[in-house]
């Protein structure tokens, strides 16, 4: 089993998410809208999920535009499940 680290990003609301993505694209940062994973919260049900290496980058685009807000980002383990046996 791969384990495998990545950050999530959880917003109060989806224009806040949509407003981080259009600064993303702009800074060309790989990111994937995902549904917020239950151990980390019940928001609004988006986050943003980015490669941790990629977090002071965003931090830095959040520092500069304080209108969009967060909840925190957050890395976790992700695992690959191994849906059959070799």
């Amino acid at each position: 089993m791969n384990d495998k680290q990545k950050t999530y990003i959880l917003f109060p609301s989806h224009a806040h998410g949509l407003s981080l993505e259009k600064q993303l694209k702009e800074h060309q940062i790989n990111y994937t809208i995902v549904p917020t994973p239950r151990q980390l919260s019940t928001s609004c049900g988006i986050s943003i999920m980015i490669d941790p290496c990629c977090k002071e980058n965003v931090e830095n685009i959040l520092k500069e535009n304080k209108n969009i807000e967060t909840l925190g980002m957050h890395t976790i383990e992700v695992k690959k499940r191994k849906w059959f046996s070799d």
